[in-house]
């Protein structure tokens, strides 16, 4: 408003909090300029919100006190007496908390650390009491369903329905051919029989459809169960207008950052049952938190965890090998008629450039007949470099779709009709997702509008808005969660080697439905499989659900 000038000159650093799109660097420029010192107090604490702000990107909820203090000083270039002054101003204000994570001393964006405190209340409070529906006989319910259906449940499945009736509140994990959908279908099944009112959703629109076509019931995403308000982004539902189901069903699970949990489980009725689905060895969520992880790790809630493939599943060398990367243990690479996984060695970058190009262009579509733009898709461990997703993108648009005269170029890429193009922000107005993938229908120059076709819907974006769309020939593994293609292909190279972890391989393996082809290096498929993945997130909800609450806000820094 009126006083925006005002504000400013008194602290630049507003900038970078209040205004997305400035950074703490270009607000630091502007400080500069205005002869704000380098040591000024305003400067010390926006660095220490910036250094937490980069390490929720990272996925923490926090950092440990030593190591926000060192990322400070390496930012700011400042004494340490200095960040830590700084930081008790920082904690006495309430932006920042204190507290441990087991013997750790940490500091917490008071957001995240509020909304991973709310998440175990919600989640205690959901669990007390009986379930919604009236007693079942599970004995008679499960010889009912599997009549109904037609498929035998295995005893381990039996075990997760008798307990499913009698929870209010369950975690079904387990990964690919394990029997998860068919589990769910099971409670799903006995319980709508009772009458009970079910809700379903999941994080992506593209997991949404897929729980709608594996249940026959409606599926919709977080934000569109929760009602966002176009206007503000935030939601409509919430504690003072909780969700009307009696039961909520929360797919790919793994994929729901802190935030987003805290608004789900606000809306939640504290009469309603909460069935939680998911891998919890793929990825966490792009967002803070391990949620699942840390709902799972802390007994605080029934665990079923679904461990035997199931013989029809157990056929596919994808199901296979994924759980042997999930194990420690190499994939099975030796090529077999009819298999559903190949390796495609590529002692240099440059060969598996023109290997992937190859097998993406040519022998995917020639041997499996699968479209190359619609059917294939590339998923990278990164996006740098010359098998990263953003150079990949350009390659595989020049022999997929070359630009002709229709194009328009924007933001750095240059996009034409026919072109493969992902969502890279939640649009609400558009009712389209991050994550969403689509076609380029017709570019209009005079009009300056591109129409995207995502899943036959047509959608429209003016030339300036083209910042919300990537090319999506190639894109990274972290962006494919929650989604599932015909053919994956996944370049592997010690060039990616910062990125090569199990759970990340597991993940974009599991992301294939008829053919997986991993192009590059043995060593790197090595690296991947050995190493067990990313730092630990600092989080804290395990904690809270195991009751040890720590030592709350300590708003002097010595106490740690």
């Amino acid at each position: 408003g009126q006083d925006a000038v005002q504000l400013i000159s008194e602290n630049p650093y507003r900038l970078a909090k209040d205004i997305r799109g400035i950074g703490f660097k270009t607000a630091d420029q502007i400080a500069r300029k205005m002869g704000i010192a380098p040591d000024a107090m305003i400067r010390v604490r926006a660095g220490i919100s910036y250094a937490l702000g980069e390490a929720m990107d990272e996925g923490h909820c926090g950092l440990p006190v030593g190591e926000l203090l060192t990322s400070t000083a390496e930012l700011l270039e400042v004494a340490t007496p200095l960040i830590e002054t700084a930081l008790a101003l920082e904690l006495e204000a309430g932006d920042v908390v204190a507290d441990s994570v087991g013997d750790t001393g940490c500091i917490f964006l008071t957001g995240l650390y509020r909304a991973e405190q709310s998440i175990a209340e919600r989640l205690r409070a959901c669990a007390i009491g009986r379930p919604p529906w009236p007693d079942i006989d599970a004995e008679k319910a499960m010889t009912w369903v599997e009549g109904k259906t037609g498929l035998a449940l295995a005893s381990s499945q039996q075990e997760a329905v008798r307990l499913a009736l009698h929870s209010k509140v369950l975690v079904i994990t387990g990964g690919p051919g394990v029997g998860k959908t068919t589990l769910v279908n099971a409670i799903l099944k006995i319980v709508t029989a009772k009458g009970t009112d079910v809700q379903l959703c999941a994080p992506t629109g593209r997991a949404a459809k897929r729980l709608s076509e594996s249940t026959g019931l409606e599926g919709k995403t977080i934000h569109r169960l929760l009602e966002t308000d176009p206007a503000t982004g935030s939601f409509k539902r919430d504690d003072t207008n909780p969700l009307t189901c009696d039961l909520l069903v929360v797919d790919e699970a793994s994929m729901v950052d802190v935030l987003l949990m805290r608004s789900l489980l606000r809306a939640l009725h504290d009469s309603a049952a909460l069935l939680i689905v998911g891998d919890v060895d793929q990825l966490p969520s792009v967002g803070p938190g391990q949620v699942l992880a840390d709902i799972i790790g802390s007994n605080a809630v029934p665990v079923v965890r679904l461990t035997e493939v199931f013989r029809q599943a157990a056929q596919s060398r994808i199901i296979t090998n994924a759980h042997r990367i999930n194990e420690g243990k190499m994939p099975e690479l030796s090529a077999k008629e009819g298999s559903d996984f190949y390796f495609v060695e590529a002692t240099e970058p440059e060969v598996g450039l023109r290997k992937l190009l190859a097998v993406a262009k040519d022998r995917i579509p020639a041997r499996f007949g699968l479209d190359p733009v619609r059917d294939v898709q590339v998923l990278c461990p990164m996006n740098r470099g010359g098998l990263g997703a953003r150079s990949l993108n350009i390659e595989l648009q020049q022999a997929l779709n070359p630009p002709g005269e229709v194009k328009v170029e924007r933001f750095g890429w240059t996009y034409g009709p026919g072109d493969k193009v992902m969502q890279i922000a939640n649009d609400y107005d558009r009712d389209v997702f991050n994550g969403d993938l689509g076609v380029i229908d017709r570019i209009d120059v005079e009009e300056g509008e591109l129409t995207v076709l995502f899943d036959g819907r047509e959608v429209v974006y003016g030339f300036g808005e083209l910042d919300e769309l990537v090319l999506a020939y190639a894109t990274t593994i972290h962006k494919s969660q929650g989604s599932e293609y015909p053919a994956v292909v996944i370049p592997l190279v010690t060039q990616h080697y910062t990125m090569l972890a199990r759970n990340l391989l597991y993940t974009g393996v599991t992301r294939g439905r008829k053919l997986v082809v991993l192009v590059g290096q043995k060593k790197a498929l090595a690296i991947a499989v050995r190493n067990q993945g990313g730092r630990l997130r600092w989080s804290k909800l395990r904690d809270w659900l195991v009751g040890t609450s720590g030592t709350g806000h300590l708003s002097r820094l010595k106490k740690l």
